[in-house]
């Protein structure tokens, strides 16, 4: 009997973990899910031979993603007893720029036995910070020849990013630049495993390596002025042929079919980014509104109807989220990070006790504890900075800072002093682009975070005094990939025409609206100025006190090491 009922299935490829929704068409339900953790994990201190990295290096093992695949997706359909004949789509998501240099053939340099113990050779993880002294250099010389590509950036470009990733390649193993066929995204090389087409998304040519819809790439001039051995890098090492979000890459291989489970010919839709494929999920089909993803750090996705600059947003793409609309991005570096850093290094041992004899995890513990204080009875204000700042300030080598530390503070005190500071650094997000005249009238939540930590959620709600609407998936960038995965396959296989159709059906928000408190809006109003004067006093070069201690550590660490050798 042939079913009616026809699915897709989304694959989001995070930091530490992939997972794979099965997502029904016809209701947006998922109906099974199944998460894969990284074999390898994230590699910032070894490579898996023990080759030792530099600081603020981030890589990952391409394997791991192909791995998620093989596991994630046989598992839902294992689960459900659904047939592979009715599953219509497929497509994923990933952190960006995770970036990676490939051979002729689509193989990553780091999967040959000779280039095992050669950092270089890996893949390069978002989060990869070493790169900051060619994105110094980058934005020097771009500023220098008043390259109008540099406003739509914010200002500045990321060490995040796909060009200062490359040119630290280059500065730092060139023959491994030399060996590159192609550098390419995570998310388009996983898509081209699975249908053997290289098709680079718009998503992260715009955001991520400097690709504008109208004028292309930079200028080979450009790119000659930041090294001679630059200038052919597009035609040479990229591509030009770029596609857009919600069409259709390909179709699934044979290997790959037998691999997942899967039918051969399964559309497969043009890759994402995590954050802007959550946007349709939430229901977002029109401007001033913005969905914050919430994870180890936190993207901004919002809507707008026309191109304008504003000072450190990550990128403005034309059709970089959904079609017709110009997507702006902006983000901050650390947000679950920041929490997760605070329970393992910072807690004493009965606090652990405490949260064991509740029967609780020790975050909860903590909520609940930091939850019974009232807005600015902890005497505390924090800098969100442990990562750098993404955005506004778009700068890698700043730090964290907790201010007002007592001899009786105590530890759910700075962990909700550590949750303000990231509603503060939403709140400066938001004023500047409102600033620019980009109106921002409804918050979007999704991620984890957003569903298990209430007080966070009300703390945001108070600190940006609007209210926040919380995705009714847990699994949001998932759930948009597979949205997009149904886009692919078209409405003659089951699925939709177009991404807005689909948002229409498949994209849902919870009944649950934090509504922002009066009377902690006014107090969190006073919280914020405080948190302003000290983002502008460290941040915008008054006082660079943490560089110089950022540099000192780094001379420090490497004179230990060279005499340790």
């Amino acid at each position: 009997m042939i079913s009616l009922k026809k699915y897709s299935i989304g694959v989001d490829y995070g930091t530490q973990s992939g997972r794979a929704v099965l997502v029904d068409v016809t209701t947006g339900e998922i109906v099974a899910q199944a998460v894969k953790e990284y074999t390898h994990g994230v590699m910032d201190e070894f490579l898996p031979d023990g080759t030792k990295l530099g600081p603020d290096w981030a890589l990952e093992h391409p394997k791991d993603y192909l791995e998620v695949l093989e596991t994630t997706i046989p598992a839902v359909l294992k689960e459900t007893g659904i047939k592979k004949e009715d599953v219509i789509g497929l497509a994923i998501d990933f952190t960006a720029c995770t970036m990676l240099p490939i051979d002729k053939e689509g193989i990553p340099l780091c999967f040959r036995e000779e280039l095992k113990g050669v950092p270089h050779a890996w893949l390069k993880l978002w989060k990869h910070h070493a790169a900051q002294p060619q994105a110094n250099k980058l934005n020097q010389i771009a500023k220098e020849r008043g390259e109008e590509f540099l406003a739509r950036y914010g200002g500045k470009i990321s060490s995040e990013w796909m060009i200062p990733k490359i040119m630290q390649i280059l500065d730092e193993a060139p023959e491994i630049y030399r060996m590159t066929d192609r550098f390419i995204e995570a998310t388009d090389w996983v898509t081209m495993m699975l249908c053997k087409e290289e098709k680079r998304n718009s998503c992260t040519a715009g955001y991520k390596a400097l690709w504008h819809k109208q004028k292309g790439y930079p200028s080979k001039e450009f790119f000659k002025a930041l090294d001679s051995r630059l200038e052919n890098l597009v035609e040479d090492k990229l591509s030009k042929d770029i596609y857009p979000l919600g069409q259709k890459a390909g179709e699934l291989t044979e290997t790959m079919a037998e691999m997942t489970g899967l039918m051969p010919g399964t559309a497969v839709g043009i890759a994402n980014v995590d954050a802007h494929v959550a946007v349709p999920a939430v229901g977002i089909t029109e401007a001033g509104k913005m969905l914050m993803i919430i994870g180890t750090s936190t993207c901004d996705i919002l809507l707008g109807t026309e191109e304008k600059i504003v000072p450190g947003m990550c990128g403005v793409v034309e059709d970089g989220v959904m079609p017709g609309f110009y997507g702006y991005e902006a983000g901050q570096s650390c947000v679950g990070d920041h929490f997760e850093w605070f329970v393992e290094q910072c807690l004493p041992k009965y606090v652990y006790e405490e949260a064991e004899k509740t029967g609780v995890g020790i975050h909860q513990y903590l909520t609940e504890e930091a939850s019974r204080l009232k807005v600015g009875e902890s005497g505390l204000i924090a800098l969100d900075w442990w990562n750098g700042n993404r955005s506004v300030l778009v700068d890698v080598d700043l730090t964290g800072m907790i201010l007002g530390i007592t001899l009786t503070t105590k530890p759910h005190e700075i962990y909700r002093a550590l949750i303000e500071a990231t509603a503060y650094g939403k709140n400066m997000i938001i004023e500047t682009f409102e600033e620019a005249g980009i109106p921002i009238n409804e918050l979007y939540a999704c991620g984890g975070i957003s569903w298990k930590n209430k007080m966070m959620m009300q703390i945001y709600a108070d600190v940006t005094n609007r209210p926040i609407k919380i995705s009714a998936s847990e699994q949001t960038p998932a759930l948009g990939a597979a949205m997009f995965g149904a886009v692919a396959a078209g409405k003659e296989k089951g699925g939709y025409e177009t991404i807005f159709d689909a948002a229409k059906v498949m994209g849902k928000v919870k009944d649950k609206v934090y509504i922002p408190i009066p009377e902690n809006v006014a107090a969190y109003k006073q919280l914020y100025t405080e948190y302003k004067k000290l983002h502008d006093y460290f941040g915008r070069g008054e006082n660079d006190v943490m560089k110089r201690l950022k540099e000192m550590k780094a001379i420090v660490r490497k004179s230990s090491s060279n005499s340790a050798g």
